[in-house]
Order: C-alpha cells, then sequence, then structure tokens
C-alpha cells in the first residue's frame, strides 16, 4: 500500500465531504426561505385606524374559574397607532387610555341581534288528499 495514494484518496474523502455539506446548508438556506415565504404569505395584516372599535385579549384569564368565559375585552376605542404595532385604546367607560400589542388586539364588528323568527303551527297545516 503507497502512503501518497493513501494520503490523495483521503483528500479526495475530505474534498466530497466538504462538498456534501455545503449542498446541506444551501439545502437548508433554500427550505427555510420557502417555510418563511409560506408563512408571511398567510399571515393577516392588521390595520387599525383611529377611532376603529376592538377587543383587548385578556392573558390573565387563566385563573380565574369558568373556563368557557370569554377572554376578549371590550370594546375599546383606538385613541392612536404607534410605530412597532403599538396600539393605544381608550376606554369609553373609566375614560382610561392605556398602550397594548396589537397582537393582543382584534377589530370589533359590534353586537348583531337575531333576526325574527316566524312560526308556524303544524295544527292548521293543510291535510293532503284522502282516497
Amino acid at each position: 500500500m503507497d502512503i501518497t495514494k493513501a494520503g490523495v484518496a483521503r483528500k479526495l474523502q475530505l474534498e466530497e465531504l466538504e462538498c456534501l455539506r455545503m449542498e446541506a446548508y444551501e439545502n437548508d438556506r433554500i427550505y427555510k426561505e420557502n417555510t418563511k415565504a409560506f408563512h408571511d404569505h398567510h399571515i393577516r395584516r392588521k390595520d387599525f385606524q383611529e377611532g376603529d372599535e376592538v377587543l383587548l385579549y385578556n392573558l390573565r384569564l387563566r385563573f380565574m374559574p369558568g373556563k368557557l368565559r370569554s377572554r376578549w375585552e371590550g370594546p375599546f376605542k383606538v385613541k392612536e397607532v404607534k410605530l412597532y404595532g403599538v396600539v393605544e385604546l381608550f376606554d369609553p367607560q373609566s375614560e382610561a387610555a392605556f398602550k397594548v400589542n396589537g397582537h393582543r388586539v382584534k377589530k370589533y364588528y359590534g353586537y348583531k341581534s337575531p333576526r325574527e323568527v316566524e312560526v308556524l303551527l303544524l295544527e292548521d297545516a293543510p291535510q293532503g288528499e284522502e282516497a
């Protein structure tokens, strides 16, 4: 066995290993770019305007009794939209203003009362022909 041939073969193996490693890094980068593009495509933008009515998510409700109780409080009015997703809210009942992260807020579309339901009694329904 020739030592020079073994050295050349080992060098080739190391170069091939380095090529495989670089190819794996490139594939990983492409995968991450595609995953990020897919994720960003499905994000809904929350654009709030001054005067909009919104609901605020209550993070601390988990310790309160009543698991079916809603975690959304409000409605509040948007007083100002600041940089980096900060929303300043105004509570009309207590007349207090406070700042929250925009992720904790969603638009409030108001309460819609149920429509009137017409009731038909089956006693007065027309009978089919009897032969």
